[in-house]
């Protein structure tokens, strides 16, 4: 049974990750689905472009929230549960992917980047600050949330590399930064065509998916 234990973890971490807060919020709100307008995205940025604000930091900050408790609770159980550093990493990833491909929504989930901050909080609190502070920057200069969010990923294992070394973690960030990365790649076209649409732009995104 013990064996069984990190496996658990691993699995009620995806589902945790599965609860698209951009649905949930919207549901509740009385919103129309964020994947039947502007980028199809549910995320935060996308339900920014309703123009509802309320519901966007709503959304942020559940899907943030998530990954953080994920992982924080990983790792205030890991003594009493036996889980390792390799479970804790298998933890971050997976609430990761939970949001990125959710069980819940027909696996039509976000691009990760609030689940990740949280992730990334919950792991250290410096790298975690570190990383949202490469976001903000780079956001409020370009105010381009995918440029950021790029950045940001890009950013992340390189910081935890250079503060702990390597190890089960520093894996775990670097597959989450390629897949946040991967799930950016149409807006990377659109930013070398300069198509991109910028923060706070309405409903059709301005002609851009984001």
């Amino acid at each position: 049974m013990a064996t069984l234990v990190p496996w658990l973890a691993v699995l009620v971490a995806y589902l945790i990750g599965s609860v698209s807060f951009a649905v949930v919020v919207s549901r509740a709100m009385g919103l129309a689905d964020p994947r039947s307008y502007g980028s199809g995205n549910p995320g935060a940025t996308n339900v920014l472009r309703t123009g509802n604000r309320r519901a966007a930091i709503l959304t942020l900050l559940g899907d943030a929230a998530k990954g953080w408790v994920a992982v924080f609770a990983a790792r205030m159980l890991a003594a009493p549960l036996g889980l390792g550093e390799w479970a804790i990493a298998g933890v971050a990833l997976a609430v990761f992917i939970g949001h990125l491909y959710p069980v819940f929504f027909r696996f039509q989930g976000g691009k990760g980047v609030a689940t990740a901050a949280g992730v990334l909080l919950a792991i250290s609190p410096v790298l975690g600050l570190a990383t949202l502070a490469v976001w903000l920057a780079v956001a409020a200069a370009f105010r381009y949330s995918s440029l950021a969010a790029l950045l940001a990923a890009i950013f992340a294992p390189l910081c935890h590399a250079f503060l702990f070394g390597a190890g089960p973690i520093s894996v775990a960030i670097l597959a989450m930064s390629v897949l946040l990365i991967w799930r950016h790649r149409g807006n990377i076209g659109k930013l070398i065509a300069g198509t991109e649409s910028r923060i706070g732009a309405g409903k059709d995104g301005a002609g851009a998916r984001r």
